[in-house]
């Protein structure tokens, strides 16, 4: 059986090499958080395909618990299929 594959490396999982992505979601208003092109300010969007997508669980819960701490509400990690 054969478990590796480039895109999927389990030696360096915070390295940006798994195949799953995670986006940022506000509750209780279900938005997804992105980043504003121009400044790089945080925008909320309808859509999970043009939220801020993360390569692992782990960075995405980071973020998201800087952001509960910094005030900006309920904050929900959504993996994107």
């Amino acid at each position: 059986m054969h478990f590796w594959a480039p895109e999927i490396d389990p030696a360096h999982p915070l390295d940006c090499t798994q195949a799953e992505r995670y986006v940022l979601q506000r509750l209780p208003s279900r938005r997804y958080i992105a980043l504003d092109p121009n400044d790089q300010s945080l925008v909320d969007v309808e859509v999970a395909a043009q939220a801020y997508s993360f390569h692992t669980h782990e960075a995405a819960l980071r973020v998201a618990g800087e952001l509960r701490r910094l005030g900006n509400g309920l904050i929900d990690v959504v993996k994107v299929e």
